[in-house]
């Protein structure tokens, strides 16, 4: 009997081995490596800033205006971005032509202005990539150049340099291995900065709020 079973085991390997031999091998479909953010960048981002100047007197009879400000602006900004597993830093620094300014009166026939002539940044960027999505954060050191002026039947104006800070975020899209779009929201304050004027008009203070909004096109190196 034992030797019947074992002839049997024997009888069933020899006909399984060519059929195991016969099935094909299936090969493990392997995943595509994902984008890779690492790299340095350069590119340029246009959109609409909205925001507030309080102007404020520093000498002699007090008074204050408050221009709502509002237009467009375009910028330039180079980057660069080191990715580790999924976490994404880096520095980006941009230079902003704007067209965003405002008036508003403080008293009958006395009208003040403040014109945001230019504005930029120097940033630290972090972030998470799935892939070619990288969403982040991002915020610095900002300064700008902004003008303060009044009409009073005479008119003056006068621009000063200024620096605050900014911070914001955004999301960024690689189309290809070179080319990246994305949108990004930012919040400026360039604090406080005196404004001496000429003797028909007082020296004031004018502090500066800004939001934007934009869309950028960035090319990768």
């Amino acid at each position: 009997m034992r030797r019947l079973t074992l002839a049997s085991a024997g009888f069933l390997i020899t006909l399984a081995g060519p059929a195991v031999a016969a099935e094909p091998m299936t090969d493990v479909p392997m995943t595509a490596p994902g984008f890779d953010w690492t790299g340095y960048y350069a590119g340029l981002q246009a959109g609409y800033g909205w925001g507030s100047s309080d102007i404020r007197g520093t000498e002699g009879e007090p008074f204050s205006a408050a221009p709502d400000l509002d237009g467009g602006f375009i910028v330039g900004h180079v980057a660069g971005l080191w990715q580790f597993d999924q976490a994404v830093i880096g520095a980006l620094a941009e230079l902003n032509y704007s067209a965003i300014d405002g008036s508003g009166e403080a008293e009958p026939g006395s009208s003040f202005g403040t014109d945001i002539k230019w504005f930029g940044s120097v940033n630290a960027k972090a972030g998470y990539a799935m892939d070619r999505v990288l969403v982040y954060g991002i915020g610095g050191v900002a300064f700008a150049g902004i003008e303060t002026s009044q009409n009073a039947g005479t008119a003056f104006a006068k621009t000063e340099t200024t620096a605050g800070w900014t911070i914001g975020a955004g999301v960024d899209f690689a189309l290809t291995d070179k080319f990246v779009v994305g949108a990004q929201y930012r919040y400026y304050d360039f604090g406080k900065e005196h404004y001496d004027a000429p003797d028909d008009f007082l020296n004031r203070d004018q502090d500066v709020k800004l939001h934007t909004v934009g869309v950028n096109l960035n090319y990768k190196f």
